[in-house]
């Protein structure tokens, strides 16, 4: 989860909204979403692994600025195996996670072998479980000595960038991998600001460099690995800002599916709040029916072209209860819910991961929790992985394929949703 794209959120535009009549959850049969749709959990590198190396973020998370000091997060340095036993159990098709540049590049022109033979053995327990690698190049984390030559404001940063990726899709390809170039480019752009490795005057020229390198590896990705899937997943942001800020990035790039992630919705009888913005997320309104047009928006802008929800997943404080009631299973069978009514709708859905596996360190703080798999970071210096009630809500729809003939959402669709307004409110899903 990316939690600095919410301050990304308020660039929402103001919309005109149709007032309809309420819809009402009711009992649909549906079909389920088939054998060939993959089921899958996120992760990424500096988020979960521990034991950073110099970075970006681990300078910044040094620095005192962030809320929590970084620790060494979950250790899925040393627990990876373990990790990947619990996602398999699952019965999920694709584990995702990162490769950290800064992990495997630790010099100019020098790559660590151990760096890469830690990867190596990630993504063999990954094969041998019989799940499907998606892995991320880029999930806002570069090392240290390219932020002394100046980050994402050096005009040699893509050249720089694709000479590692290279390396990465050069050693990885045979797994048949899923990729993703670059994690949220907005959210990116959005966090670089934040965090001071750009300032506002850089904006134009990052976004311009971003484009560049993920065209860039997405040429050499289908030159190594012929009939690759390649994204750059996109954040999805309520309230009609997607046309927008997609000018920034996904309208300039080859993409051969669309990536989304997926949070936080809004409507008229939930509007949204800035929670987020002071990290509350805990306390962001949750509306599982915006998912479906979050995949709409995306379903008419690119006909035909396949869809993967890349992250969504719910947050809570410290893993205690939200305000609200929803736990985390129901919030997941409801999102799959609606996923079904998508792909029952044409839509061409080819995969759902969870955000995310387990607790990590979210970007300045371990409050937010977002895990399958509870692990508290800051009071248990055992890390222990405890299962969240979402466990077996996830392992039983995997199985199904879906959520039980007959599902009643938990809560009804909202009566007018500014998810992708007008057409969110004009043309309520029923």
């Amino acid at each position: 989860m990316d939690v600095s794209m919410v301050s990304l959120r308020m660039l929402a535009c103001a919309v005109a909204v149709v007032v309809v009549s309420p819809a009402r959850a009711e009992a649909r049969e549906l079909p389920n979403l088939g054998a060939d749709f993959l089921w899958g959990v996120s992760s990424s590198g500096y988020q979960s692994e521990g034991y950073a190396p110099d970075s970006n973020w681990s300078r910044y998370a040094a620095s005192g600025a962030t809320a929590d000091p970084y620790l060494n997060s979950v250790d899925f340095l040393h627990r990876a195996s373990g990790d990947i036993a619990l996602a398999d159990s699952l019965g999920v098709d694709v584990y995702r996670t990162s490769v950290e540049w800064s992990r495997v590049q630790p010099q100019p022109g020098v790559w660590s072998e151990g760096g890469f033979a830690f990867y190596d053995s990630v993504f063999a327990h990954i094969a041998a479980a019989g799940m499907r690698p998606m892995i991320t190049l880029d999930h806002w984390v570069y090392p240290g000595w390219e932020v002394d030559r100046g980050g994402w404001r050096n005009p040699q940063m893509v050249m720089d960038w694709l000479a590692n990726m290279r390396r990465v899709v050069d050693r990885y390809a045979h797994y048949d991998p899923l990729w993703v170039t670059i994690n949220e480019p907005v959210a990116y752009v959005g966090q670089e600001i934040r965090t001071g490795g750009v300032g506002p005057a850089d904006v134009p020229s990052m976004f311009d460099r971003l484009v560049q390198a993920h065209n860039g590896i997405y040429d050499y990705i289908h030159a190594v690995q012929p009939g690759a899937l390649v994204t750059s997943n996109v954040a999805y942001i309520p309230g009609g800002a997607e046309p927008v800020l997609d000018t920034q990035f996904e309208d300039r790039v080859k993409l051969d599916f669309v990536g989304i992630d997926f949070y936080y919705a809004a409507s008229t009888t939930r509007p949204p709040t800035l929670d987020p913005l002071f990290g509350r997320h805990w306390d962001a309104e949750l509306e599982a029916d915006g998912i479906y047009y979050a995949l709409r928006h995306y379903s008419r802008k690119f006909p035909g072209k396949p869809l993967y929800i890349v992250e969504n997943g719910m947050p809570t404080e410290h893993g205690q209860p939200r305000r609200d009631g929803y736990t985390r299973g129901d919030h997941l069978s409801d999102i799959v819910y609606w996923l079904q009514r998508a792909r029952a709708d044409g839509m061409n859905l080819l995969g759902y991961n969870y955000w995310s596996l387990t607790d990590n360190y979210e970007w300045g703080s371990y409050a937010p929790r977002f895990g399958l798999y509870s692990v508290d970071v800051r009071t248990d210096p055992t890390l222990t992985r405890r299962p969240t009630d979402a466990v077996p809500v996830y392992r039983g729809i995997v199985a199904g394929d879906g959520v039980a003939p007959g599902y009643v959402p938990t809560r009804p669709a909202a009566p007018c949703s500014l998810m992708d307004p007008p057409s969110s409110c004009a043309e309520p899903v029923r």
